[in-house]
């Protein structure tokens, strides 16, 4: 089965730099897209927000960088420890 995720989208909003428990880095992220997409034949206008989250030296990367700079993210969706929606687990980045 596959969960692969590509998405192009600028930073909206990074939380403070945190350590799971192993000590591993982790950043916390809101994500934003907007594109113009083709469904049924007719283009429309997307905008997205979504939560996502990053470890180790990515999370580390990613914390320096600057708000609505935008990139091309790469992961997985996975649900949270309390199982309210979806997370992007953020596993690659390259500069839009």
């Amino acid at each position: 089965m596959k969960n692969q995720i590509a998405l192009t989208a600028c930073i909206a909003e990074v939380q403070a730099l945190r350590y799971t428990p192993a000590g591993l880095p982790a950043l916390d992220l809101r994500l934003e897209h907007e594109s113009q997409q083709k469904e049924a034949g007719v283009q429309r206008e997307v905008k997205a927000a979504i939560k996502a989250v990053a470890f180790g030296a990515l999370a580390e990367r990613l914390a320096r960088q600057a708000l609505g700079s935008s990139w091309e993210f790469s992961g997985f969706l996975a649900s949270p420890r309390n199982g309210k929606g979806v997370v992007f687990h953020i596993q690659d980045i390259q500069q839009d």
